[in-house]
């Protein structure tokens, strides 16, 4: 399929094939990223609660690493879609190559200063005096590959915002697929114990980039990072952050949010600190599978948007939503139900992890429907580039909200207010991206109108 056919595909197939087409495989992309990082979580925690914790503190680290690579990627790849939508090539090229080689250098910037400061590093990122060894072993891993997993995380939103979401799966598939089973072999096989998770982790990510690599090399409709397009110039740097921003301000503000989380737990003891990582790494999960669709409507809407095709954005964007509500409303039922069985999963030896984590899980459980009004209203607005309300819409689930959540509830209610602080941040959350998303709407609403009366 040539610039045109895809062109073409894009803005005249029908919301309802196209969406499904092209979120199938970001699903299941999504899907096997959430696995692999709850096999870690999973088989760590089999070891003891505080190497449980662990993981946790980790969590952070690998959101500092992701933050670097999706505000590159989905900034610079917003800004493609949209140019190909408007048969403006070289200027997205020129976005491509230069987040690619931007992105390397601020992970490889990442991996020095973060093992050189390992020590300091891990307590700050919430480790207890038990869990810090841990952490330690775990994360100095983590940062040896960061260079390649900033840049994979780019090629991943590239290949997803040029419409190749089956390109992408097949990387991120084979190494998710690889570290499930390497996990409990370099851990139990080679008794290596939280080092081989990690070793498992860096291994397997490292397969995914070499083979995303090929397939951007390879495949003849995909745009190359070719060095010769890489620029210093403000005009790209512009695009790709005013795109990014969202993606900075929610990954950014993740990172920083769980590490409040972990100082937030770490006062209640090691159980408290695992049982929450547990929950986080449960919903993660959860929310993967909504993220994965979401990601399919995100090209759709940028080349539509480019296109000015207003019409199909706004349909894209309720047929979106709507999906997403029904399936989050069966999660919620579902996972509600079982909670306490999927804690039970994780550390059946530790009761304390289990009560504390069964609540938190209820309790996000109730609030997870409206998500599909917070997520999938942030990714219309990142997408069509109003880039001031989409991350203001990006920022408040783990920003504006939650980081006053964690350090208030818990000083007041204690375990509980710790449970609280994420549902009653994601209800604050639904109240603000609705309001944002209505006026966005209407503008929409009033652009589509306006071509229709010029054509």
């Amino acid at each position: 399929m040539n610039y045109e056919e895809k062109h073409k595909m894009m803005i005249e197939t029908p919301i309802s094939r196209l969406i499904p087409r092209l979120a199938v495989p970001t699903i299941i992309s999504m899907l096997i990223t959430s696995i692999y990082n709850m096999a870690d979580t999973f088989f760590v925690s089999q070891l003891s609660t505080s190497a449980s914790g662990a993981v946790g503190v980790n969590f952070s680290l690998m959101a500092m690493i992701q933050a670097i690579g999706f505000t590159l990627g989905m900034g610079s790849g917003n800004y493609m879609s949209r140019m190909l939508g408007a048969k403006e090539q070289e200027k997205a090229q020129r976005a491509c190559s230069t987040a690619v080689y931007t992105a390397f250098v601020f992970g490889l910037a990442l991996a020095v200063l973060g093992i050189a400061n390992i020590n300091g590093l891990v307590r700050a990122l919430g480790a207890t005096e038990t869990i810090a060894p841990y952490a330690k072993d775990y994360g100095k891993y983590i940062l040896i590959a960061a260079p390649y997993m900033t840049v994979s995380f780019v090629f991943n939103n590239h290949l997803r915002s040029q419409g190749n979401a089956a390109l992408s799966m097949i990387g991120i598939t084979t190494g998710g697929v690889l570290n499930v089973i390497l996990d409990p072999v370099l851990i139990f096989g080679f008794h290596m114990g939280i080092s081989g998770a990690a070793i498992a982790t860096i291994f397997s990510q490292f397969v995914s980039f070499t083979i995303l690599l090929v397939l951007v090399i390879r495949s003849k409709n995909v745009l190359k990072p070719l060095p010769k397009y890489y620029t210093f110039k403000g005009w790209v740097y512009k695009e790709i952050l005013s795109a990014g921003m969202p993606t900075l301000g929610r990954q950014g503000l993740a990172s920083a949010a769980s590490v409040l989380l972990n100082v937030a737990a770490s006062g209640f003891g090691d159980a408290a600190v695992a049982a929450m990582s547990i929950v986080t790494r449960i919903m993660m999960f959860i929310n993967s599978a909504l993220i994965g669709f979401g990601q399919g409507f995100q090209p759709v809407c940028g080349f539509n948007f480019g296109a000015k095709r207003y019409d199909r954005v706004l349909e894209a964007y309720f047929f979106c939503r709507r999906v997403a509500l029904v399936f989050l409303l069966i999660m919620g039922v579902v996972m509600f139900a079982v909670s306490t069985p999927i804690m039970r999963l994780f550390r059946r030896e530790d009761a304390e992890v289990i009560r504390i984590g069964a609540l938190a899980l209820k309790m996000q459980c109730c609030l997870l429907p409206f998500q599909a009004y917070s997520i999938i209203g942030n990714m219309l607005t990142q997408s069509i580039g109003y880039s001031f309300r989409a991350t203001l819409t990006a920022i408040s689930k783990q920003g504006l909200f939650f980081i006053p959540a964690i350090l208030i509830l818990p000083e007041i209610f204690g375990v509980t207010g710790l449970q609280l602080a994420q549902p009653v941040a994601d209800g604050l959350t639904f109240l603000l991206t609705q309001a944002i998303v209505m006026m966005v709407v209407k503008e929409l609403k009033e652009m589509a109108a306006a071509e229709k009366a010029a054509v």
